[in-house]
Protein backbone atom coordinates (compact mmCIF):
# COMPACT_ATOMS: atom_id res chain seq x y z
CA UNK A 1 0.00 0.00 0.00
CA UNK A 2 1.34 3.42 -0.97
CA UNK A 3 0.79 6.26 1.51
CA UNK A 4 1.04 9.89 0.55
CA UNK A 5 0.87 13.01 2.70
CA UNK A 6 0.21 16.23 0.81
CA UNK A 7 0.26 19.78 2.13
CA UNK A 8 -1.24 22.67 0.22
CA UNK A 9 -2.69 26.11 0.82
CA UNK A 10 -6.25 25.00 -0.03
CA UNK A 11 -8.12 21.71 0.10
CA UNK A 12 -8.95 21.90 -3.61
CA UNK A 13 -5.22 22.18 -4.44
CA UNK A 14 -4.41 19.22 -2.18
CA UNK A 15 -7.16 17.10 -3.77
CA UNK A 16 -5.99 17.96 -7.28
CA UNK A 17 -2.41 17.01 -6.41
CA UNK A 18 -3.67 13.82 -4.75
CA UNK A 19 -5.59 12.72 -7.86
CA UNK A 20 -2.59 13.58 -10.05
CA UNK A 21 -0.15 11.50 -7.99
CA UNK A 22 -2.26 8.55 -6.82
CA UNK A 23 -5.04 8.46 -9.42
CA UNK A 24 -8.76 7.96 -8.95
CA UNK A 25 -8.40 4.84 -6.76
CA UNK A 26 -6.82 6.71 -3.87
CA UNK A 27 -8.55 6.35 -0.49
CA UNK A 28 -8.75 9.43 1.73
CA UNK A 29 -7.54 8.55 5.25
CA UNK A 30 -7.46 11.89 7.05
CA UNK A 31 -7.43 15.65 6.64
CA UNK A 32 -6.37 18.35 9.08
CA UNK A 33 -5.61 22.02 9.22
CA UNK A 34 -1.91 22.92 9.48
CA UNK A 35 0.07 26.11 9.44
CA UNK A 36 -0.26 27.62 6.00
CA UNK A 37 -3.11 25.41 4.79
CA UNK A 38 -4.23 21.79 4.98
CA UNK A 39 -2.67 18.34 5.18
CA UNK A 40 -4.23 15.33 3.42
CA UNK A 41 -3.22 11.71 3.97
CA UNK A 42 -4.31 9.09 1.42
CA UNK A 43 -3.48 5.52 0.42
CA UNK A 44 -3.34 3.52 -2.80
CA UNK A 45 -3.18 -0.24 -3.03
CA UNK A 46 -1.02 -0.16 -6.14
CA UNK A 47 2.69 0.11 -6.73
CA UNK A 48 2.45 1.99 -10.00
CA UNK A 49 4.48 5.13 -10.47
CA UNK A 50 2.43 8.26 -9.78
CA UNK A 51 1.04 10.04 -12.80
CA UNK A 52 2.42 13.57 -12.96
CA UNK A 53 0.26 16.06 -14.78
CA UNK A 54 1.97 19.28 -15.78
CA UNK A 55 -0.02 22.50 -16.02
CA UNK A 56 -0.85 23.73 -19.50
CA UNK A 57 0.83 27.10 -19.53
CA UNK A 58 0.17 27.62 -23.23
CA UNK A 59 -3.62 27.64 -22.96
CA UNK A 60 -5.20 30.70 -24.51
CA UNK A 61 -7.44 32.47 -22.03
CA UNK A 62 -10.74 33.80 -23.31
CA UNK A 63 -13.00 36.33 -21.60
CA UNK A 64 -15.45 34.69 -19.24
CA UNK A 65 -19.02 34.93 -20.59
CA UNK A 66 -21.25 37.14 -18.42
CA UNK A 67 -23.67 34.29 -17.69
CA UNK A 68 -20.91 32.11 -16.26
CA UNK A 69 -19.42 35.03 -14.32
CA UNK A 70 -22.84 35.77 -12.81
CA UNK A 71 -23.05 32.18 -11.56
CA UNK A 72 -19.58 32.45 -9.97
CA UNK A 73 -18.19 29.64 -12.10
CA UNK A 74 -14.46 29.16 -11.29
CA UNK A 75 -12.26 30.90 -13.84
CA UNK A 76 -10.45 27.78 -15.09
CA UNK A 77 -13.74 25.94 -15.62
CA UNK A 78 -15.37 28.98 -17.19
CA UNK A 79 -12.51 29.14 -19.72
CA UNK A 80 -13.27 25.59 -20.81
CA UNK A 81 -16.99 26.31 -21.06
CA UNK A 82 -16.36 29.43 -23.13
CA UNK A 83 -15.43 27.34 -26.16
CA UNK A 84 -18.36 27.70 -28.57
CA UNK A 85 -22.00 26.92 -27.79
CA UNK A 86 -22.58 26.58 -24.05
CA UNK A 87 -24.69 23.42 -24.20
CA UNK A 88 -22.09 21.71 -26.37
CA UNK A 89 -19.27 22.78 -24.06
CA UNK A 90 -21.17 21.55 -20.99
CA UNK A 91 -21.63 18.15 -22.63
CA UNK A 92 -17.94 17.98 -23.47
CA UNK A 93 -16.42 19.24 -20.22
CA UNK A 94 -18.83 17.70 -17.70
CA UNK A 95 -20.17 14.18 -17.39
CA UNK A 96 -23.88 13.38 -17.52
CA UNK A 97 -25.56 10.06 -16.78
CA UNK A 98 -28.61 8.32 -15.40
CA UNK A 99 -29.08 7.56 -11.73
CA UNK A 100 -27.87 4.03 -10.92
CA UNK A 101 -31.34 2.64 -10.14
CA UNK A 102 -30.18 -0.88 -10.93
CA UNK A 103 -29.66 -4.17 -9.15
CA UNK A 104 -27.08 -2.72 -6.75
CA UNK A 105 -28.33 -0.69 -3.76
CA UNK A 106 -28.36 3.04 -4.37
CA UNK A 107 -26.50 4.76 -1.53
CA UNK A 108 -27.31 8.42 -0.95
CA UNK A 109 -24.32 10.21 0.58
CA UNK A 110 -23.64 13.81 1.38
CA UNK A 111 -23.03 16.45 4.04
CA UNK A 112 -25.61 17.01 6.79
CA UNK A 113 -28.75 18.77 5.59
CA UNK A 114 -28.13 18.20 1.89
CA UNK A 115 -31.58 16.68 1.27
CA UNK A 116 -30.74 12.97 1.23
CA UNK A 117 -33.87 11.83 3.07
CA UNK A 118 -36.27 13.81 0.87
CA UNK A 119 -34.41 12.61 -2.23
CA UNK A 120 -34.77 9.01 -1.00
CA UNK A 121 -38.52 9.58 -0.64
CA UNK A 122 -38.75 11.06 -4.14
CA UNK A 123 -36.94 8.09 -5.68
CA UNK A 124 -39.06 5.64 -3.68
CA UNK A 125 -42.21 7.35 -4.99
CA UNK A 126 -40.94 7.06 -8.56
CA UNK A 127 -40.26 3.35 -8.15
CA UNK A 128 -43.68 2.71 -6.62
CA UNK A 129 -45.40 4.57 -9.47
CA UNK A 130 -43.44 2.37 -11.89
CA UNK A 131 -44.75 -0.78 -10.17
CA UNK A 132 -41.74 -1.62 -8.00
CA UNK A 133 -41.66 -2.03 -4.22
CA UNK A 134 -38.21 -0.90 -3.05
CA UNK A 135 -36.67 -1.66 0.31
CA UNK A 136 -35.88 1.53 2.20
CA UNK A 137 -33.01 1.64 4.67
CA UNK A 138 -32.00 4.56 6.83
CA UNK A 139 -28.60 4.52 8.49
CA UNK A 140 -29.05 8.08 9.74
CA UNK A 141 -29.77 7.49 13.40
CA UNK A 142 -28.04 10.65 14.66
CA UNK A 143 -30.02 13.36 12.86
CA UNK A 144 -33.12 14.23 14.85
CA UNK A 145 -36.24 13.12 13.01
CA UNK A 146 -34.45 11.59 10.01
CA UNK A 147 -35.77 8.06 10.58
CA UNK A 148 -39.23 9.40 11.45
CA UNK A 149 -39.36 11.45 8.25
CA UNK A 150 -38.53 8.48 6.06
CA UNK A 151 -40.86 6.25 8.09
CA UNK A 152 -43.74 8.62 7.32
CA UNK A 153 -43.08 8.29 3.58
CA UNK A 154 -42.72 4.52 3.92
CA UNK A 155 -46.14 4.26 5.58
CA UNK A 156 -47.80 6.34 2.86
CA UNK A 157 -46.15 4.27 0.12
CA UNK A 158 -46.67 0.97 1.98
CA UNK A 159 -42.97 0.14 1.78
CA UNK A 160 -40.70 -1.82 4.13
CA UNK A 161 -38.25 0.32 6.10
CA UNK A 162 -35.19 -0.89 7.98
CA UNK A 163 -33.23 1.24 10.45
CA UNK A 164 -29.53 0.37 10.56
CA UNK A 165 -27.40 1.84 13.33
CA UNK A 166 -24.05 0.71 11.91
CA UNK A 167 -22.29 -1.49 9.35
CA UNK A 168 -23.39 -4.78 10.93
CA UNK A 169 -27.03 -3.71 11.07
CA UNK A 170 -26.83 -2.44 7.50
CA UNK A 171 -25.49 -5.80 6.32
CA UNK A 172 -28.40 -7.60 8.04
CA UNK A 173 -30.94 -5.22 6.52
CA UNK A 174 -29.53 -5.73 3.02
CA UNK A 175 -29.62 -9.50 3.51
CA UNK A 176 -33.42 -9.29 3.87
CA UNK A 177 -34.01 -7.86 0.39
CA UNK A 178 -36.00 -9.99 -2.01
CA UNK A 179 -34.33 -11.13 -5.22
CA UNK A 180 -34.25 -8.25 -7.68
CA UNK A 181 -35.79 -5.81 -5.19
CA UNK A 182 -34.53 -2.20 -5.57
CA UNK A 183 -32.86 -0.80 -2.47
CA UNK A 184 -32.48 2.85 -1.44
CA UNK A 185 -30.14 3.59 1.47
CA UNK A 186 -30.28 6.98 3.21
CA UNK A 187 -26.80 7.27 4.73
CA UNK A 188 -25.96 9.61 7.61
CA UNK A 189 -24.73 13.11 6.86
CA UNK A 190 -20.94 13.13 6.77
CA UNK A 191 -18.23 15.75 6.97
CA UNK A 192 -15.70 14.09 4.64
CA UNK A 193 -12.88 16.18 6.10
CA UNK A 194 -13.44 14.72 9.55
CA UNK A 195 -11.37 11.51 9.74
CA UNK A 196 -13.80 9.80 12.10
CA UNK A 197 -16.81 10.64 9.95
CA UNK A 198 -15.03 9.67 6.74
CA UNK A 199 -13.98 6.30 8.14
CA UNK A 200 -17.52 5.68 9.40
CA UNK A 201 -19.01 6.39 5.98
CA UNK A 202 -16.34 4.28 4.28
CA UNK A 203 -17.29 1.33 6.53
CA UNK A 204 -20.96 1.64 5.55
CA UNK A 205 -20.10 1.90 1.85
CA UNK A 206 -17.86 -1.15 2.09
CA UNK A 207 -20.66 -3.23 3.61
CA UNK A 208 -23.35 -2.03 1.21
CA UNK A 209 -21.34 -2.61 -1.99
CA UNK A 210 -23.73 -0.41 -3.90
CA UNK A 211 -23.73 2.70 -6.08
CA UNK A 212 -22.85 5.82 -4.02
CA UNK A 213 -24.56 9.03 -5.17
CA UNK A 214 -23.46 12.38 -3.76
CA UNK A 215 -26.40 14.59 -2.79
CA UNK A 216 -25.11 18.18 -2.61
CA UNK A 217 -27.11 21.39 -2.26
CA UNK A 218 -26.81 24.05 -4.94
CA UNK A 219 -25.90 27.60 -4.02
CA UNK A 220 -22.71 26.77 -2.13
CA UNK A 221 -19.37 28.49 -2.68
CA UNK A 222 -17.76 26.97 -5.77
CA UNK A 223 -14.44 26.14 -4.07
CA UNK A 224 -16.19 24.52 -1.13
CA UNK A 225 -18.43 22.50 -3.44
CA UNK A 226 -15.44 21.29 -5.44
CA UNK A 227 -13.49 20.35 -2.31
CA UNK A 228 -16.47 18.51 -0.84
CA UNK A 229 -17.16 16.68 -4.09
CA UNK A 230 -13.50 15.68 -4.40
CA UNK A 231 -13.51 14.26 -0.88
CA UNK A 232 -16.68 12.24 -1.48
CA UNK A 233 -15.28 11.07 -4.80
CA UNK A 234 -12.26 9.66 -3.00
CA UNK A 235 -14.71 7.82 -0.74
CA UNK A 236 -16.31 6.19 -3.78
CA UNK A 237 -19.04 8.49 -5.10
CA UNK A 238 -19.36 8.56 -8.88
CA UNK A 239 -22.72 10.29 -9.42
CA UNK A 240 -23.93 13.76 -8.40
CA UNK A 241 -27.49 14.79 -7.56
CA UNK A 242 -27.64 18.51 -6.70
CA UNK A 243 -30.60 19.70 -4.64
CA UNK A 244 -32.38 23.05 -4.14
CA UNK A 245 -32.11 24.12 -7.76
CA UNK A 246 -35.53 25.72 -7.34
CA UNK A 247 -34.06 28.19 -4.85
CA UNK A 248 -30.38 28.58 -5.75
CA UNK A 249 -29.50 31.73 -7.68
CA UNK A 250 -25.90 30.75 -8.43
CA UNK A 251 -24.94 27.38 -9.94
CA UNK A 252 -21.17 27.77 -9.95
CA UNK A 253 -20.94 25.31 -7.06
CA UNK A 254 -22.87 22.64 -8.99
CA UNK A 255 -20.60 23.00 -12.02
CA UNK A 256 -17.45 23.00 -9.88
CA UNK A 257 -18.58 19.82 -8.09
CA UNK A 258 -19.35 18.08 -11.37
CA UNK A 259 -15.97 19.12 -12.79
CA UNK A 260 -14.25 16.89 -10.21
CA UNK A 261 -15.36 13.88 -12.27
CA UNK A 262 -18.82 13.14 -10.90
CA UNK A 263 -21.65 12.49 -13.36
CA UNK A 264 -24.57 14.90 -13.20
CA UNK A 265 -27.80 12.90 -13.00
CA UNK A 266 -30.91 14.71 -11.78
CA UNK A 267 -31.64 17.78 -9.71
CA UNK A 268 -33.89 18.35 -6.74
CA UNK A 269 -36.30 21.14 -7.66
CA UNK A 270 -38.76 21.27 -4.77
CA UNK A 271 -40.50 19.45 -1.95
CA UNK A 272 -42.92 17.51 -4.16
CA UNK A 273 -42.26 13.77 -3.80
CA UNK A 274 -43.86 13.05 -7.19
CA UNK A 275 -42.35 15.73 -9.43
CA UNK A 276 -39.46 17.05 -7.37
CA UNK A 277 -36.62 15.66 -9.48
CA UNK A 278 -35.55 16.97 -12.88
CA UNK A 279 -33.26 15.02 -15.25
CA UNK A 280 -30.18 17.07 -16.05
CA UNK A 281 -28.84 17.51 -19.56
CA UNK A 282 -26.41 19.98 -21.15
CA UNK A 283 -29.33 21.76 -22.84
CA UNK A 284 -31.36 22.09 -19.62
CA UNK A 285 -28.36 23.34 -17.69
CA UNK A 286 -27.36 25.83 -20.40
CA UNK A 287 -30.89 27.25 -20.41
CA UNK A 288 -30.84 27.62 -16.64
CA UNK A 289 -27.42 29.29 -16.66
CA UNK A 290 -28.61 31.80 -19.27
CA UNK A 291 -31.87 32.60 -17.46
CA UNK A 292 -31.86 36.17 -16.07
CA UNK A 293 -33.80 35.06 -12.97
CA UNK A 294 -35.20 31.96 -11.35
CA UNK A 295 -38.07 30.44 -13.27
CA UNK A 296 -41.19 29.12 -11.69
CA UNK A 297 -41.29 26.33 -14.23
CA UNK A 298 -37.78 24.86 -14.26
CA UNK A 299 -38.75 22.24 -16.82
CA UNK A 300 -39.72 24.76 -19.51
Amino acid sequence: MKLRVIRAARMSDAMAQLRAELGEDAVLLSTRRVAGGVEVTAAQEQDDEPLMIAPDSARNHRPIPPDLARHNVPAALAQKLAQGRLATALGTVLGFGKLPLGPAPMLLCGPPGAGKTLTTAKLATRLVMAGAKPLLITADGKKAGAAEQLAAFARVLDLPLAIASGPAALAKALARRAEGQPVLVDLPGCDPFNPVGARGLAALLDVAKGAPVLVLPAGLDADESAETASAFRLLGCRWLLPTRLDAARRLGGVLAAAATGLKLTEAGTGQDAVAGLEPLSPEWLAKRLAAPALREDLAS
